[in-house]
């Protein structure tokens, strides 16, 4: 995978995106659309680090492409600098107040174009590695509540659009205020970091997230993973950590550190409430705790209401 930045460049005049392509490919990998329904489409499917959008387009205009941007959790954080001829202030304010954070005016000046980019990106770069910092749990590495909802939001939005399937697993570490009562402290945040990386030896595909969802709460969002496969990657998250073989003579459900853990399955739909994951995957939780601890218990259900239509243990 490139580390060069991402750029796609939308414009209706072809003439306008080579330019534009000539002077930014040295540094950066390009993409290009020639219409505002196309760009959403790229936008979506390639992530860019950010955008440099035509206003004056047929059909679905610069203004409408901008809007449509920032009101989708998948892209609304990419940069967006419009290009334009007008030297309009009025329409400039419109852009800004959508969300675009620049101007460029055509004809373009090449050096201008590129040290604004640059900058831009500079911003971006910056801003992308607070935002990781603010959603990070700062003693597991794993991401926090904050990204938890954040990637919910994101994927429920990906997958609505294909009606794709996204699996939920919570687990919880059975009785584990007794372990720090009986331990301390210290022990607990040791055994808490050595759960983190079982968990994340657990989850091997790319666009899967682990989260510490709070205290001894752990979460997994596995995106495009069927039930069968999430509650495998559950039962191995189990076996793992108790093969960390960390003893709790405090637990009624094991000699050893062990896990619960709730598992929910369901297609994407539109409207679909990333809550509605979490709610269900909680259910399952305690269903497992219920039944003894130290289990796993899953569910497939549907997003229009919660209702479940299939379960397992």
């Amino acid at each position: 995978m490139s580390e060069r930045p991402s750029i796609l460049i939308v414009d209706d005049e072809v003439s306008n995106i080579e330019i534009l392509s000539a002077t930014l490919e040295e540094d950066h990998d390009i993409y290009f659309a020639t219409t505002g329904t196309e760009a959403i489409e790229i936008a979506r499917t390639t992530l860019p680090d950010l955008i440099l959008l035509d206003v004056l387009m047929p059909g679905v205009d610069g203004y409408e492409v901008c809007a449509a941007i920032k009101a989708d959790p998948l892209i609304a954080d990419v940069p967006v600098i419009f290009t334009t001829a007008l030297g309009d202030q009025e329409a400039e304010v419109k852009g800004l107040m959508l969300g675009a954070i620049d101007y460029i005016t055509k004809p373009i000046l090449p050096v201008v174009v590129r040290a604004r980019i640059r900058n831009h990106l500079d911003m971006k770069r910056m801003r992308d590695e607070l935002a990781e910092m603010a959603v990070t749990d700062a003693l597991t590495g794993l991401g926090n509540r904050r990204r938890l909802e954040k990637v919910l939001n994101q994927e429920t939005s990906r997958l609505s659009r294909s009606g794709g399937l996204l699996s939920v697993i919570i687990l919880d570490i059975d009785f584990f205020k007794k372990f720090n009562d009986l331990y301390g402290h210290t022990a607990g945040d040791r055994c808490l970091t050595m759960v983190a990386a079982a968990l994340n030896r657990a989850v091997h595909h790319a666009n899967d997230v682990t989260i510490r969802y709070g205290g001894e709460e752990f979460a997994c969002v596995l995106p495009e993973i069927e039930h069968p496969e999430a509650m495998e990657i559950a039962n191995s998250i189990r076996d793992r950590v108790q093969a960390l073989g960390i003893p709790h003579s405090g637990s009624d459900a094991s000699p050893f550190v062990s896990v619960s853990l709730g598992v929910a399955t369901a297609l994407c739909i539109p409207g679909s409430q990333p809550d509605s994951w979490i709610r269900a995957a909680d259910e399952q939780l305690y269903v497992a705790k219920a039944a003894g601890r130290n289990l796993v218990a899953g569910i497939v259900f549907a997003t229009d209401g919660v209702l479940p239509v299939a379960s397992s243990g």
